[in-house]
């Protein structure tokens, strides 16, 4: 039986939670064996392929030591799906009630973007306090986050949208930031090109990165 997670403890696993476009089914599993072989665990598959969902049910099936999720789910249907193959949680690039609700309903831990502070409130009344800041760099980057601490202190973040290896600890080092979500370590042509022990070596610097929490 696959152990229950929070939000939370989701973001807490490891400094960063890779941000997954998969194309191929066939590179799914052998990708995730590469991240979690580096210390990576937590694996967001997003639902902007077609493929998305397979992908997502062939870690499930064939990487339990994986924490394999969701993201781009932007609809209850969206949610369903990914509960539906496998995914042990969900991400989205916004926020809206009824997404909320249906994750809830489900059991399967969410993380909402959000980009302002209303959205921030709407997810907080509706019992949300772990949250994906979503474009991080477009939305303000590190000045934003400094800049919700006092109204939001008891909030923290997912900042993903621009977050790479050079910027990524300037974001953890933020008091509110848990992890960093970033597409950098699943570059498109070194999984075409089947080269896993990189995407292994990515993963493991990944790791290594400090939250200094």
């Amino acid at each position: 039986m696959a152990v229950k997670h929070s939000a939370l403890s989701i973001m807490r696993d490891a400094p960063v939670i890779p941000v997954i476009v998969l194309h191929k089914v066939e590179h799914a599993v052998p990708m995730a064996r590469a991240l979690v072989a580096g210390g990576i665990r937590v694996l967001e598959v997003t639902l902007r392929t077609p493929q998305g969902l397979d992908c997502i049910a062939a870690i499930a099936q064939a990487v339990p030591e994986a924490i394999v999720g969701a993201g781009t789910v932007r609809s209850v249907a969206d949610a369903r799906a990914a509960h539906g193959a496998g995914a042990r949680f969900a991400v989205s690039p916004g926020y809206t009630s009824a997404l909320g609700q249906a994750c809830q309903a489900l059991e399967l831990p969410w993380l909402p973007g959000v980009a302002t502070s209303s959205e921030i409130m709407q997810a907080m009344a509706d019992g949300f306090q772990a949250l994906k800041f979503f474009p991080a760099m477009q939305a303000g980057g590190t000045a934003m986050l400094k800049a919700w601490q006092g109204p939001f202190a008891d909030v923290c973040f997912c900042p993903t949208g621009g977050i790479l290896p050079a910027n990524a600890g300037e974001f953890l080092a933020l008091p509110n930031v848990v992890c960093v979500g970033g597409s950098w370590l699943v570059p498109a042509d070194v999984m075409e090109a089947g080269d896993w022990a990189h995407i292994t070596a990515l993963a493991r610097a990944a790791a290594a990165l400090h939250t200094h929490k």
